[in-house]
């Protein structure tokens, strides 16, 4: 009896509990579990995500839009092409296990139009509101209006497919129509970042007309779905009523409430908290479900609670920052894979449909051409930044595929013309980018620029006297105008550098500088109040502009900052400190700066072409303390080690060079800290014992960090190597700038041979140099010793005193020098950057543990006419590439 109950118990207990030992018990992951979907939701979410990141990888190179390749993903995993290997669809996206797929990429699209109704800046709207309405209502109204007659063909042929609903012909117009003239708002803000064209003229109208385009665009897309889902013509009227009534709401009752907890958490000053991140997504779901439920879609309620986020002190672009990644990374490629697989290809089988995708394309694309570029043109742009503007207003993106995912789901749309439509967004899409730079380069841009300053003509001839060179330029200042590389890491040493130009001249005008950043040119306002004290012309006006370059990524808010620029660089702590150093001197400045927001890859030239722009005289680099172009990023990050030692940093240096060489000369500084042997072995975690005869109160902490003033008051005693070189003739000429400051003692070191009376360069230099610095100012010869090399000698001859060193050299030396240098010159890298001279001397200064002496190493403007005329100088090693490799 005892037998046959614990047999039963035991087949009870079998039937009960579902197998445990996965693939080691015969199971396979692809056949849907409904108890346990997250197996086959994993295999789907991989493929997706992996294939679009292997698409996007070439598509990213010319600058095509990620939503391309999403896109393209979902058709090659749908029944355009993976659809036809038999089995495939049943085992990776059968239709059981889609409604997990879906429920993610509903959300993901949720959250996404959260993000981008964040991205809307409707106060940019306003400041350039009669531009933006002008442009876009002819750029939507002539599209509407050849989308409701294209409607009317598309109705007629495809009205009998049996997927639609029974709708009228008015709605599926009015849907068309909004296909037609609607444009990607989030495509266009990355592609205008991409080409550098956000704070152009072409940029600003874009983005404005843009704003008022979208906005348009969703509430006729609302109106059409609201259309389809009620019965009755009063239900139309009922929902079009609540759901204007809730954005009043939303704007007059939520939102200040809102901002009284924002103000409360102080997460205006100091981004989002974890439970204002909590209220904002639960406000999202809310009021996507409140739409939803309403007869609304349920991308509006998160839109619309996007546009109700404060923008003040960047809190859009600081709450985008904690959510974007999951969002972008995980559940967008899934919903635009999900229209992808929507997509089949094969349904495009006659000549009638082949016609109806041509004739949809060339309508979508050259209305929204012709629009935009007469929208421009009647506002007073040329013809050029007309078509350009028409050209990205054509762009449908990721907004285009979304209304046509709503025209899927609401039955308005068919498979097929479904279909058509995701083919007319691509090739748009695709074709916005290419189009717009051969239509709008960088030279065009520069050239339209001088033509509406009235320096050159139409043709490109100059207009006017053109600046011609000083008489004597011996006995002017070589810098000027100074472009300086501003970034967290370095910035002390930095400012201590930028002391040496703003002292020496004693102020002859009293001056009031505000450093005010203009988001739209991207350049600050200078007020100056001439006071004249003294009776003498005043000396000339050193300009500093500091640029601060921000990387920019794929992320939705390092596009933002672009776009709100204008505030986001008002509150830069570093452009702030920048300013306020650089204007306290004893002499006449203007200081000004900006920040940009551009890929790592284009660091160089946006600052050759920043230098171009505003014509200085020098660019002025620090070294970077970490050695990566990305500045430090935390107090956790990783162990520095040997910032010298890094090729990424070396690398965009080795490129200013290169990008500036006819442009403006360069400066590189490399602080003492970075050549300290020691500092990378030094550890607070050890254990020792010091004798001191201070006080206990007057022991420094150890574990403090001690700082000196960007303006030492003990003196400062400046090195100059003199081979003969166009950059040593630059050198010297820089150094008698800084010696105008009475701190600073000048040693002109000069190579021991027959040929130095031949240099007339030196000469006329030396000739030249004030009675006020002459004092300071020292001529010695570099001892001469076998088997010593140049930086040898250069240590060695180093002054006893206590003075910090700043040794300026030419990073080309002359032919002599280079092979003494060659031998002891370190890596083949550093030679590249630095030149063979510098780099010696870096690798001598660690060797014998030399403190408190940093370099400063010069590239001279070489210009293409006085190439090749040397007046005396010796021959240069212009190819530090080549120096490091014959070595």
């Amino acid at each position: 009896m005892s037998t046959t109950t614990t047999a039963a118990a035991a087949t009870a207990t079998g039937a009960r509990a579902p197998k445990q030992g996965g693939i080691f018990e015969g199971m396979n992951p692809t056949v849907f579990n409904p108890a346990d979907p997250i197996i086959l939701f994993i295999i789907q979410a991989t493929i997706v995500i992996a294939l679009t990141r292997l698409l996007y990888w070439p598509l990213g190179k010319i600058h095509e839009p990620r939503v391309i390749a999403e896109v393209i993903t979902g058709i090659l995993l749908g029944p355009s092409v993976c659809g036809r290997i038999p089995g495939f669809t049943d085992a990776i996206f059968p239709k059981e296990g889609m409604a997990p797929f879906r429920l993610a990429a509903n959300i993901g699209l949720i959250l996404y139009l959260f993000l981008v109704g964040m991205e809307i800046n409707l106060m940019y709207l306003l400041r350039n509101w009669r531009t933006a309405i002008g442009v876009a209502t002819l750029d939507m109204a002539i599209p509407f209006g050849f989308g409701v007659a294209l409607a009317y063909g598309l109705y007629h042929q495809f009205g009998d497919d049996p997927e639609l609903a029974p709708i009228t012909f008015p709605v599926f117009a009015l849907f068309i129509g909004v296909a037609i003239a609607i444009t990607a708002f989030p495509v266009l803000c990355r592609i205008l970042t991409a080409l550098k064209l956000l704070n152009t003229n072409v940029g600003v109208i874009v983005l404005t007309s843009g704003i008022i385009n979208d906005v348009v665009g969703w509430i006729l897309l609302a109106l059409c779905v609201t259309l389809v889902n009620s019965g009755a013509g009063v239900t139309a009227v009922y929902i079009l009523l609540v759901a204007v009534g809730y954005s009043l709401v939303l704007a007059y009752a939520v939102k200040p409430c809102f901002m009284w907890v924002l103000r409360k958490t102080h997460s205006l000053e100091n981004g989002p908290t974890e439970a204002v991140v909590a209220l904002t997504i639960l406000m999202v779901f809310a009021s996507a479900f409140f739409t939803s439920v309403i007869g609304v879609h349920s991308i509006f309620g998160a839109f619309m609670v996007g546009l109700m986020c404060p923008h003040e002190g960047g809190f859009a672009i600081k709450l985008t920052e904690k959510i974007e990644d999951l969002i972008s990374t995980l559940f967008v490629p899934l919903f635009f894979a999900l229209s992808g697989i929507n997509t089949n290809l094969g349904l495009l089988d006659s000549g009638i449909t082949w016609g109806y995708v041509i004739a949809v394309t060339v309508t979508a694309f050259f209305t929204k051409l012709f629009g935009g570029t007469m929208g421009a043109r009647l506002n007073g742009l040329v013809w050029r930044e007309s078509v350009t503007i028409g050209a990205l207003m054509s762009c449908k993106g990721l907004v285009e595929l979304i209304v046509l995912n709503i025209g899927l789901q609401a039955k308005i749309l068919s498979t097929r013309t479904f279909t058509i439509f995701v083919v007319m967004a691509l090739l748009t899409t695709f074709a916005t980018t290419p189009l717009v730079m051969w239509l709008y380069p960088p030279s065009y841009q520069r050239k339209l620029e001088l033509w509406r300053q009235g320096k050159i003509d139409w043709n490109g001839n100059p207009i006017g006297s053109q600046e011609t060179p000083d008489g004597d330029h011996e006995d002017k200042d070589v810098a000027k105008r100074v472009l300086v590389y501003l970034r967290t890491d370095g910035l002390s040493s930095l400012l201590s550098t930028v002391s040496l130009f703003t002292a020496g001249h004693k102020r002859q005008i009293t001056e009031e500088t505000s450093v005010h950043i203009d988001g739209e040119k991207s350049v600050a306002r200078e007020g100056l109040v001439n006071n004249i004290t003294d009776t003498d012309a005043p000396k000339p006006l050193l300009r500093i502009h500091g640029c601060r370059l921000v990387s920019l990524t794929e992320r939705n808010s390092s596009v933002m900052k672009v776009s709100e620029i204008e505030e986001f660089a008002g509150h830069d702590p570093i452009i702030k400190a920048f300013g306020t150093s650089a204007s306290n001197t004893t002499r006449d400045v203007v200081v000004s700066g900006h920040i940009s927001v551009v890929p790592e890859g284009s660091f160089a030239d946006t600052l050759t072409g920043e230098a171009t722009k505003l014509r200085s005289d020098l660019i002025l680099v620090p070294w970077s303390e970490t050695g990566t172009i990305s500045e430090l990023p935390s107090f956790y990050s990783a162990s520095r080690g040997d910032p010298l030692a890094n090729g990424d940093f070396a690398q965009l240096m080795t490129n200013i060079f290169d990008h500036a060489r006819q442009i403006a000369a360069v400066g590189l500084f490399i602080d003492s800290t970075l050549l300290d042997p020691t500092d990378n072995d030094k550890s607070n975690q050890r254990l020792s014992r010091r004798v001191s005869g201070l006080s206990s109160s007057e022991i420094q902490e150890p574990t403090a960090i001690r700082f000196h003033s960007a303006e030492s008051r003990r003196k400062k005693c400046i090195r100059v190597l003199y081979t003969g070189t166009d950059d040593d003739v630059y050198a010297f000429r820089l150094a008698l700038q800084f010696a105008q400051n009475e701190r600073i003692d000048v040693e002109i070191i000069s190579l021991p041979d027959k040929d130095a009376s031949e240099d007339l360069h030196f000469d006329h230099i030396k000739a030249a140099i004030s009675d006020s610095i002459i004092d300071r100012v020292t001529f010695s010869e570099l001892p001469s010793e076998e088997n010593t090399s140049v930086a040898s000698s250069l240590i060695q001859s180093q002054p006893t005193d206590k003075h910090s060193t700043i040794f300026i050299l030419g990073r080309s030396v002359s032919t002599v020098v280079a092979e003494s240098s060659s031998s002891g010159s370190g890596s083949v890298s550093m030679s590249a950057t630095l030149g063979s001279v510098p780099a010696s001397l870096v690798k001598e200064i660690k060797r014998t543990g030399t403190l408190d002496v940093s370099l400063l190493i010069v590239q001279a403007r070489h210009s293409v006419d006085t190439e090749g005329t040397n007046l005396g100088k010796r021959q240069s090693v212009a190819s530090h590439a080549d120096v490091a490799t014959s070595t």
